[in-house]
Order: C-alpha cells, then structure tokens, then sequence
C-alpha cells in the first residue's frame, strides 16, 4: 500500500478542496439553516467530474479510482456534509449498482446522466421493518409479462426527493428468502411512484432523505437490474463500497470540526495566555489528531484494497466502525474546547456533531459492521 498519493489523486485531491472551500464551505450553514437543497453547486459537482468519480469515462464518469473518491469525499465533506451525502450516494449506491451490474442500454438511459452530473440517482432498500434486517422485504414485485408490479413503501432514501430515479428492491419470490430479492431501476414520474415525505432531520440538513410509496407501479422488465434473484447480492455489494464512502464522510466532518477546535485554540484566551497553551486542551487536540490519521488510514486502506483487486468488504466495515465512532468523539471535544460558543451555531462545531451522528447509523450500524467484522474474524461463524 502506497503511503503518498500519486500525482493524479493528489490534483483531485487539491481540485476538490479548492472547490469545497470557495463555493461549497460560504454557503454551508445557510443550507443547513434552511434545509435546502443544494441545487448549483451539486451541479458544479457534476461538472467538475465528482459525481461519477470511479465511472469509466466511457459511460459519463471521471475513470478515477477509489483513493481519488475518498480524498474528494473528505474535502467535501470537510466543509459540508450534506453535499457529500449526496456525492456519496450517487457515486456509491447508484452508479456503482448500475456500472457493475447494469446492461449497457440501462448504463446509456442510467449511468451515464447520473455520472455526468445532468441527473441524480438513490437508491431504496429500507423499509419500515427492514433496515439493519435488510432480507425483510416487504416491497413485492410480481412479473406480469413484459413488465412488474411493484408495491410497497421505502424509508430513509438520500436524494429520493431530488433523484431521477431510484434502485430499488424488492421481494420476487419470498419464499427463497435473500435468494428471492430482486433490484429494479424505477424512473421517477412512472405511474404509481409516488414521493410521500420529506424528513425533517437533525443533521446533513441540505441533503433531503425522502419516503416512497409504490402502488402497482409498472416497472418494465428492461429496467431488472441484473437477474431475479440478485437484488440481496447487489445490495450488499454496493454496501461494501458505500462503507468506504461513509468512513471518509466521517473523516471530513471530523478533520473540518478538528481544523476549527485548533484554530479557536490558538485565538481564545484564559488565564492570560491562549487555551491551546493549556494541558488538557493540548491533549484533546492531540487525541483529535491521533484519531483522525488512524481513520484516513483505515479508509484509504480500503480503498487500496478494492483498487488493486482485492477483498475489502472487512476493511470497509472496519473504516466506517472506526471512523464513525471517531467523528463524533471528535465533534463533541471540539464544542468542548469551544466551550459555551461552541453550543452556538455561529460556530459552526455543533453542525458538524448533528452531521456525524448519522454516520454511526446508515449503510449498517456500527453495531452491525462489528457483526461483519466478527464474521471474518471467526471464519464466517459469528
């Protein structure tokens, strides 16, 4: 594993800093105040290439690898995590269901506008009763000749209320269990597609986590992501990937709240010298600093991992568990050494804990990576 970045990562590394810190950061807390869409700068994003970032330019992405994915993720989110949200789900859950599954006439109407920038893909596993227990689907799709009848309601989708089109899957044939979950790629406006709600959240507040209901939707055969039954594996695989995605959100919320903890160190006074001359804030820096190079190890490891061919699916768990927890340890110390400023939101730290708390939640619970972890450390018998 390559300790520095090659001259490639380190130019998208440095594109989308730039980016995140001139257009992306001045508007970050007034998106958060109003919960609002971030409508222009998700479509710089595109331009840019950082929305189909790992997509082969043949198809409308950017044909980078997965260490220029997570070090673009990290600076976008390092000034807003919302927007890497959105980045996140579209690259990872999306693009990459629909890049590695995908037929190619489905990657020509898909992928490739979604790679682009032009639209914005979600994806839809979650249901009221299937959220860490995803093989309880409840959404049924029924094959009636050229098409499926799909019904049922989805939770908790990112980007569902501002996406083109959703993966979604659902049950074909309960009786074969995860073996009977099939994937399917609904365009928004099909009949019987409907958006019912919009969450009111504690945090990534701009990017918009939706409810879906389905009744009798008609979803053509052509639009089957990969063969009746796949749809678990499909799920689980994008998961992988996802992971990656979310332990560098997590580090960016992270370094973002850390960077300011440091900077409001070295300007606040009391006892007649700046609080960053005192012990104990010394060493709450110093842990902050620890834990963060131990997570971007973590996620960069994972995305070597799945860069050079290997299996990742542990590292990826292992990146997200660690670096999840450590975003909100770190959050938190960082209104600490703000002190009462720091419970105000012109300070911008306690944005960044109400953006962290849901890395700890979505694509697996932490509770749930340890059980992927434990798996592999006891040879698939946990």
């Amino acid at each position: 594993m390559r300790f520095e970045l090659t001259p490639e990562q380190q130019m998208i590394q440095a594109m989308a800093r730039e980016f995140a810190e001139n257009e992306v950061r001045p508007i970050a807390g007034e998106l958060d105040r109003d919960a609002r869409f971030p409508h222009e700068t998700v479509k710089r994003m595109g331009e840019l290439g950082l929305m189909g970032i790992t997509v082969p330019e043949a198809w409308g992405g950017s044909g980078a690898d997965t260490v220029c994915y997570v070090v673009a993720l990290v600076e976008i989110a390092r000034a807003c995590a919302s927007h890497a949200a959105i980045m996140s789900v579209n690259n990872s859950l999306y693009c990459g269901a629909i890049q590695r599954f995908g037929a190619d006439t489905q990657k020509e109407e898909f992928l490739r506008p979604a790679a682009s920038g032009k639209e914005i893909g979600c994806f839809a596993l979650t249901e009221p009763e299937a959220g860490s227990d995803a093989t309880n689907q409840n959404t049924v799709a029924r094959r009636e000749g050229d098409h499926y009848s799909l019904s049922g309601r989805k939770v908790f989708v990112t980007n569902g209320r501002e996406s083109s089109a959703a993966l979604v899957i659902a049950q074909t044939d309960r009786g074969r269990g995860r073996h009977g979950i099939t994937a399917f790629i609904v365009r928004k406006g099909t009949r019987g597609f409907e958006v019912v709600k919009t969450e009111d959240k504690l945090g990534l507040r701009a990017s918009d986590t939706a409810e879906f209901l389905f009744t009798e939707c008609r979803v053509p055969a052509a639009c089957r992501l990969g063969e009746e039954g796949q749809g678990f594996k499909i799920a689980m695989s994008v998961l992988d990937t996802g992971r990656i995605g979310i332990a560098a959100q997590a580090l960016g919320i992270a370094q973002g709240a850390y960077e300011r903890a440091r900077a409001y160190a070295s300007e606040r006074k009391a006892f007649g010298v700046p609080i960053g001359q005192h012990q104990m804030v010394q060493w709450m820096l110093a842990d902050m600093a620890t834990a963060i190079e131990a997570s971007r190890l973590l996620a960069l490891r994972a995305a070597w991992l799945r860069d050079t061919g290997q299996p990742y699916g542990t590292a990826a768990a292992q990146a997200k568990l660690f670096a999840s927890e450590m975003a909100m340890k770190v959050a938190s110390d960082a209104i600490q050494v703000h002190g009462g400023y720091g419970y105000i939101k012109e300070y911008e730290v306690e944005r960044s804990l109400r953006d962290a708390k849901i890395t700890q939640i979505y694509e697996g619970t932490s509770q749930i990576q340890k059980l992927v972890i434990a798996r592999d450390v006891l040879g698939g018998k946990a």
